[in-house]
């Protein structure tokens, strides 16, 4: 492997921060006998050519500063090519950081465990999610979770977390479940009405919300949470349990494993890795060893 290694940066994400992580980070590489090269984006689309042209170029391996964000845009530098991808984990949810291990805003930690694991070969192949042409490496959310991610997302003020817990109140107020169909690797269609249905390659999603537990990201399979029909307070009963991930042992939870998914539902958008990816009807794939990750 080169010793070569490209840092994948976005300056403006959170205020900043994914530039000021950069700098320890790159450090830390440097010391530990990497050169590395940063690679900055004026928007989206320039960073993610510039991402590529690196990978294309031959890079050692990509790193991403940031959050689930910047990981899912390097997931699509990467994928497919062999290209190790390392997660400085920087961001307000870092979910797919936590999925491999590493440590979490923490950035000069992270870049050691990095370029240890760089050292002594320590990467691994792992699965990803694929709908249509877009991946995802944690969780599909659908339902409730992406209608509360909607309505944040449409909302000025506040800023930071308290704009989705303000959107969380909101969407409970006018709680309805929703009328699912569910067709698991090509099988019988289960029509259901759900709160949400979560679709995980990775256990968790939203900063630690562990919506998929058993979920494993070599297994060639999905966990499908899906959250049946409760009531308003059944759901905030349900809601501080998903953090220890013991929300699958309720009645109303039912967890299915699959390759292939196909979710359709009235009015309601797909999210993945926090990134919204459309209306269903969706239909997600679990590609084995879809990318090459760098973690302890």
């Amino acid at each position: 492997m080169t010793s070569e290694i490209t840092l994948f940066v976005n300056p403006t994400a959170g205020r900043g921060r994914g530039a000021r992580a950069a700098r320890p980070a790159a450090s830390a590489l440097r010391d530990a006998g990497f050169s590395v090269r940063t690679v900055l984006g004026e928007n989206t689309d320039d960073a993610l050519a510039r991402a590529r042209a690196a990978v294309e170029e031959g890079t050692g391996a990509l790193i991403a500063v940031g959050g689930d964000g910047m990981a899912n845009l390097a997931l699509r530098a990467v994928v497919g090519t062999g290209t190790p991808l390392g997660l400085i984990a920087t961001g307000t949810g870092n979910d797919f950081a936590r999925a491999l291990g590493m440590p979490l805003r923490d950035p000069a930690a992270a870049a050691r465990m990095t370029a240890d694991a760089l050292r002594t070969g320590r990467v691994r192949d792992i699965d990803l999610g694929r709908v249509g042409d877009r991946w995802f490496g944690t969780v599909l959310a659908s339902g409730f979770d992406s209608r509360v991610n909607d309505r944040g997302n449409r909302m000025r003020l506040p800023a930071g977390r308290f704009r989705y817990d303000l959107a969380m109140a909101a969407e409970l107020a006018a709680f309805r479940p929703f009328p699912y169909r569910i067709t698991l690797d090509g099988g019988d269609t289960r029509e259901v009405e759900a709160t949400l249905v979560a679709v995980g390659n990775g256990s968790s999603y939203g900063g630690g919300m562990r919506i998929c537990p058993g979920a494993d990201l070599t297994d060639g399979l999905f966990d499908v949470t899906v959250v049946g029909d409760c009531g308003r307070a059944t759901l905030l009963r349900v809601f501080p349990t998903v953090y220890r991930g013991t929300h699958v042992d309720r009645p109303e939870v039912t967890v299915f494993r699959a390759a292939r998914v196909e979710l359709a539902a009235e009015s309601v958008t797909g999210y993945a890795d926090g990134e919204p990816l459309g209306p269903l009807p969706l239909t997600a794939h679990c590609v084995r060893g879809a990318v090459r990750v760098v973690g302890p």
